[in-house]
């Protein structure tokens, strides 16, 4: 069994900063691209930052220049620094990757469960 667990969400107050991190398990032998979502009550998940797996990125208008993506293969994890953080920046922030599955042996689009990021004084 494949799977992405997050961690780093939590309560921060607006200009705070906070680092979500994205770690795979499983038997996998390798990571396409990377990406965090967000959704908040009532709306659709919406891509905040997405890189491939030769390190492009590209970010949604809204948090361009606040937030960084990054990921390390080798630990087969992944990151997403955010910065300068205001009120409509709360969401449930989601990872997803395609994870090569040995057991399959195909890519799987897979999904963490997400985690709660507040920001709020």
């Amino acid at each position: 069994q494949v799977q992405l667990v997050e961690s780093g969400g939590g309560l921060v107050q607006p200009g705070g900063s906070l680092r979500l991190s994205c770690a795979a398990s499983g038997s996998i032998s390798s990571i396409n691209a990377m990406g965090w979502y967000r959704q908040t009550p009532g709306k659709q998940r919406e891509l905040v930052a997405a890189i491939t797996s030769d390190g492009r990125t590209n970010y949604a208008d809204s948090v361009k220049g606040r937030f960084t993506i990054s990921r390390d293969d080798a630990k087969n994890a992944g990151y997403l620094q955010m910065d300068s953080l205001k009120p409509e920046d709360t969401a449930v922030y989601y990872c997803n990757a395609g994870l090569f599955s040995l057991y399959n042996k195909r890519y799987l689009n897979v999904w963490g469960q997400g985690t709660q990021v507040t920001v709020s004084s």
